[in-house]
């Protein structure tokens, strides 16, 4: 269970010292924090960062009680991003550390999203290891086994 959209929005308020046993939230505070959680996820979905976040299709589609869906590694990052984020609607200076936490988390969470996917080509060299003679490249693999649902499969 990830956290939900209210809580994210209230962590990012405690974040920027407005904590939910001094400051009451309105309900059209929370409608805004939200509008402004869920573009920066668009924008970094844009960004090619993935995160399997709901992003809704139009602002009155967007529910505050739904679970976000981010993994764990996301929260501090999308926590801290949005307190900074949301900090200047409220005339709030952002403390240093809290900049830099998330700063280091983005970071992170890029790096990890920019891992090149593995490739495979027929027209790659062999290399040392490869011991065939007649043949200087990687052979193709043989095709994957396909059954239908009109077909049978024999094992022997």
């Amino acid at each position: 269970m990830s956290y939900t959209k209210r809580q994210l929005i209230e962590a990012a308020m405690a974040e920027i010292g407005l904590a939910s046993y001094s400051f009451d939230l309105m309900p059209e505070q929370l409608e805004a924090a939200l509008r402004r959680l869920d573009s920066m996820m668009a924008e970094w979905n844009a960004r090619g960062l993935r995160l399997a976040y709901a992003i809704p299709t139009s602002p009155s589609t967007s529910d505050i009680i739904v679970d976000s869906g981010l993994p764990d590694s996301a929260w501090e990052a999308v926590i801290t991003n949005l307190a900074l984020r949301l900090a200047p609607s409220y005339g709030k200076t952002v403390n240093p550390m809290t900049q830099t936490t998330a700063r280091h988390a983005l970071n992170t969470l890029l790096a990890r999203a920019a891992m090149p996917n593995e490739q495979k080509t027929s027209t790659l060299p062999a290399g040392a290891g490869h011991k065939v003679i007649d043949d200087t490249f990687i052979l193709e693999q043989a095709e994957d086994l396909v059954v239908g649902p009109d077909t049978t499969l024999d094992f022997n």
